[in-house]
């Protein structure tokens, strides 16, 4: 079953981009990790609907997202 948390955008975004980094997809981690910044962009502002902080795995999925970059040579 989803909890509520994992029902955001954001959260579903995150778990396929770190499915697509387990997988070694460069590619499509690098356009889920685009689509990831703008959802997260979304939460921000004095006016935001939503109030929350970032996933606290977050900085742990960029580190593997740029030693994938390195790995693919780019």
């Amino acid at each position: 079953m989803i909890d509520s948390a994992d029902r955001r955008l954001g959260d579903r975004i995150l778990a396929a981009l770190e499915l697509a980094i387990d997988q070694q997809e460069l590619e499509i981690a690098e356009q889920l990790w685009r689509a990831l910044e703008l959802a997260l962009s979304r939460y921000g502002g004095p006016d935001a609907f939503e109030k929350r902080d970032p996933p606290a795995n977050l900085d742990d999925v960029l580190d593997r997202l740029f030693a994938l970059r390195h790995a693919k040579g780019c």
